[in-house]
């Protein structure tokens, strides 16, 4: 490894574990940048086949009435991500508000919503009406749930899926993780439980909770079988630049009812100012497969680090990726807590800010973040976070570039190495 005395003290046997895991990376980084030229070509080809100018990158005020930067930036997104419509708005506020506006677009009173991944992530519960309150859910709206777990080694179950889908007017698949310790899906296993759902029901809409997926791989699940997808642009599509937003991408009369939602009936997706929003919008998105490959590779890196200090990990290394997170099970409250102080010190914002467990919003435990980010929240930077019950596992993400990922995991690693010092004293 670079030799970094001066600037940061690594204890001899954290460097020497470091560069045996970085090698063990090699062949994953070959693969992840190979990933990268092609989404890269994806997207430079949406931008030219329509046209992008610097009049694009004017924003509107107001009704926002032809905004035809708002208009051509869903037009590539929908070219890149390979739908036929896309809805890109920054007034999502999050990944959960933009699902959220999907799923009270396309459901109606006595319809079902099946999760064909098991419980759906935490912020989900309160969307959904899992978990009680009076909050306005789609339970509250007369629209009925069901999960069909997935079977103990993380696979879908086929049969359930098929099945359960012949009564649904929607099945829900969430590509990624979640706090929970099951390997993300791939592509390629949305379209296989796309196909099983359509065997069952040739009508049900099949829904993908895309969050941390886009970009690395070279398909989406709309282009597998998937009807509707949506994410956050503080996440993996807004590259890091973009400050807020989410998107919605798929079948045009899904987009279209997601548009209506989004502000209200009769108006849909032709009003909505952009205000200065389009240049970072556009940008993100261009950065976008760059900047997700460096947080694949720091993803890697974590995985191959902690795994040589013996903790076990998901996925592990040398295993494809198929999002951006790392997940580490650190077996105590200790030790997650000291990871996230690790994170943070790493950080370029608030790196003198010290991460405490707080009860956060829409989670049932407390949760510690270690977020040093650029924009609040935006989990394509390098943060860390978990809820504070067993088997005590940090879910790691973000890194916009490769070697300051790897320095905010080394520092990590030294802050729980530093803690353990401390109280053997």
């Amino acid at each position: 490894m670079t030799d970094l005395t001066g600037i940061y003290s690594f204890s001899p046997r954290l460097l020497e574990l470091a560069e045996r895991a970085e090698e063990r990376c090699r062949e994953d980084f070959r693969r992840i940048e190979d990933i990268e030229c092609y989404n890269e070509a994806k997207v430079l080809k949406a931008f030219s086949d329509n046209r992008v100018s610097s009049a694009h990158l004017v924003g509107t005020t107001g009704y926002g009435y032809d905004d035809m930067g708002r208009d051509t930036l869903d037009r590539v997104f929908a070219r890149a991500l390979g739908a036929e419509d896309a809805l890109v708005r920054h007034q999502f506020v999050s990944g959960t508000h933009t699902l959220s506006t999907a799923l009270f677009g396309v459901l109606r009173a006595g319809d079902t919503m099946v999760s064909v991944t098991g419980a759906p992530y935490d912020t989900m519960e309160e969307v959904i009406g899992i978990r009680a309150g009076n909050t306005g859910s789609l339970k509250e709206f007369g629209i009925s749930y069901r999960q069909v777990e997935l079977l103990p080694d993380g696979a879908p179950d086929y049969a359930a899926i098929e099945r359960e889908a012949k009564t649904a007017k929607m099945v829900y698949i969430q590509r990624s993780r979640g706090y929970s310790l099951r390997p993300s899906l791939t592509v390629e296993t949305i379209g296989r439980m796309a196909a099983a759902a359509k065997k069952g029901n040739p009508e049900v809409i099949v829904f993908v909770d895309n969050c941390y997926g886009e970009f690395v791989e070279t398909k989406e699940p709309v282009e597998v079988g998937a009807d509707l997808m949506a994410g956050s642009l503080i996440k993996n599509p807004g590259g890091g630049i973009a400050p807020t937003g989410g998107y919605i991408a798929g079948r045009h009369d899904l987009v279209e009812l997601c548009g209506y939602r989004a502000t209200c009936p009769g108006i849909g997706r032709e009003s909505g100012c952009t205000q200065d929003q389009n240049r970072g919008l556009y940008l993100g998105f261009f950065h976008a497969p760059s900047a997700v490959a460096n947080a694949v590779k720091t993803s890697c890196f974590a995985c191959a680090l902690f795994e040589e200090l013996g903790y076990p990990v998901t996925p592990k290394c040398g295993t494809p990726r198929t999002d951006i997170i790392a997940a580490i099970e650190l077996g105590s409250a200790e030790n997650l807590c000291a990871f996230c102080r690790g994170i943070q010190a790493g950080s370029p914002v608030d790196s003198h800010v010290t991460p405490e467990p707080w009860a956060m919003p829409g989670y049932s435990d407390e949760v510690i973040m270690a977020a040093g980010t650029f924009t609040m929240g935006a989990s394509l930077e390098l943060s860390a976070d978990g809820p504070l019950r067993e088997p005590y596992s940090v879910w790691v993400q973000g890194g916009l570039t490769y070697n300051t990922g790897k320095l905010g995991i080394l520092l990590a690693a030294k802050a729980m190495e530093d803690a353990r010092k401390q109280e053997a004293k």
